[in-house]
């Protein structure tokens, strides 16, 4: 095919980078992804935007870190006035486009009832999680469970995130692979350039929605204990104490939960395997640029935290990225320029053809074809965390919490503030990959501290200009919450 290749971009949700094989993990079987790597190019350090799922995808969709769309918070609206990068591909280079799964770079009340109007995508079948607002008007999912099994359909009506193990055949993860394949096959047969986004909402809790097929792709011997903290600064103990999915895990559960994490994984793998497969069948794996990445990570009980929040440890802001692109991106690479999630709309965008537009200060994505081989530009990557999540009442924390990472290519400073307390941490990731022990103060650590402190304080100045969510809101009603908190048995 001449002219600038086909794009797919698979995303899952809520994973960390070390749940891939490719990324170290021997216990989880994660074959296609591990292969995907093998023939593209690995990024050892991806660090997403945010912590939470709305803000991180308005900065992948935009290419702006935070203060550059002004979606800081999960309910918060993407402004009519920001661009997703897909428009840009469908109107000035005449792609074909289509979403299958997760968008979310709006709070769910607000997608589920009307779209973006400068989302791009003309295909757009939708869908949050599987059980997540079951009765809109864009959500494929539903629509597909109809006509494949009604059965299933009604008792995930009846009884939603209760309904576990969820079979293959019916899976979320199994809708948006076919619906991709279907879609790659029919852009193939018209010899059309296409954008396809698949969007997955696994390996996201609840962690019991995988198929009982999959249990035998994770090593339950091997999988690893979560990592031990006592002393964590005051935001990282409420978030620990008051996290919406609920506080005091045994290891045993904790257990389970990684279990149930990793078979999500597997099936996941699998699925995109087939996806991957039907490139190769129609002929135009070749002239497809495939990127593979999360919105965030889970920290699954590292530090004594439960899924994401205001510690922005690399649990839970390290994701995976793997770009493949026969020809222009090296196979078989292992890439150490530091990477961020926003990074995906301005690589999109230059494989389109499209001429590159910095639209603000925060508009800071790199073309990460460039990054894969090139040298490293990025001296830091910023995660802003601003009173992002809720808590276990379904509410934003009162007093909020507001958390600021910046991650160097061997260490990272994180500064916490809430109701008028600053604390700091500082971790040497060279020696301590695992962050398990605060440097802040150390001499030994002084000078590369206050290097970081000059970049988190010019980021800051620079974000002054922007603050607030200039979208605004719209939480959900009461009625509508999810059940988070996992029930014990």
């Amino acid at each position: 095919m001449a002219g600038p290749p086909n794009i797919l971009v698979i995303m899952t949700d809520q994973q960390r980078s070390d749940s891939l094989g490719c990324y170290g993990a021997d216990w989880v079987q994660t074959p296609n992804l591990d292969a995907l790597a093998a023939g593209g190019t690995r990024f050892r350090t991806c660090t997403v935007n945010n912590s939470i799922c709305t803000p991180s995808r308005a900065s992948i969709f935009t290419g702006k870190e935070l203060p550059g769309h002004g979606v800081y918070r999960l309910h918060d609206r993407l402004p009519d006035s920001e661009t997703l990068f897909p428009e840009r591909l469908r109107t000035e280079a005449g792609y074909r486009t289509a979403l299958f799964g997760k968008l979310h770079v709006s709070g769910r009340a607000i997608e589920e009832a009307e779209l973006h109007p400068r989302d791009g995508f003309e295909v757009y079948e939708w869908c949050l999680e599987s059980c997540v607002s079951m009765d809109s008007r864009f959500n494929g999912y539903v629509s597909w469970l109809r006509d494949r099994d009604p059965a299933f359909l009604a008792d995930l009506r009846a009884r939603q995130r209760q309904v576990k193990h969820h079979p293959e055949a019916v899976h979320f993860t199994r809708w948006a692979a076919e619906r991709t394949i279907d879609y790659i096959r029919e852009r193939a047969r018209r010899n059309e350039h296409f954008l396809c986004v698949m969007s997955l909402f696994d390996p996201h809790n609840p962690y019991e929605d995988y198929p009982l097929s999959m249990a035998d792709r994770v090593d339950r011997a091997r999988i690893p204990d979560p990592i031990p903290r006592e002393t964590l600064p005051a935001c990282a103990r409420r978030e620990r104490e008051g996290s919406y999915l609920g506080a005091g895990f045994d290891p045993e559960a904790l257990r389970e939960m990684r279990f149930g994490y990793g078979a999500s994984i597997a099936f996941a793998d699998q699925e995109i395997g087939r996806v991957l497969a039907a490139l190769d069948e129609a002929g135009i794996a070749d002239d497809t640029l495939v990127i593979f990445l999360s919105d965030h990570g889970d920290s699954l009980g590292d530090h004594g935290l439960m899924v994401k929040g205001v510690a922005l440890y690399e649990p839970a802001i390290n994701v995976p990225l793997i770009v493949r692109w026969p020809g222009h991106v090296p196979a078989g690479h292992s890439a150490t320029a530091l990477a961020q999630a926003h990074d995906i709309a301005r690589t999109c965008c230059a494989a389109a053809g499209l001429d590159p537009v910095r639209d603000g200060p925060f508009d800071t994505g790199e073309n990460l074809v460039d990054l894969a081989s090139g040298p490293a530009t990025r001296r830091v990557a910023v995660t802003a965390y601003r009173n992002s999540g809720i808590n276990r009442d379904n509410a934003y924390w009162s007093p909020p919490m507001l958390a600021t990472s910046v991650r160097g290519p061997q260490e990272k400073l994180i500064a916490y503030s809430s109701g008028g307390a600053t604390e700091y941490e500082f971790f040497d990731l060279a020696a301590d990959p695992r962050e398990e022990v605060n440097r802040f103060g150390d001499p030994d650590c002084l000078g590369r501290t206050l290097d970081l402190f000059q970049e988190l304080a010019g980021w800051l100045q620079r974000e002054a200009e922007f603050a607030g969510s200039r979208g605004g809101g719209g939480f959900p009603s009461s009625d509508s919450f999810m059940e988070n908190a996992i029930r014990k048995s």
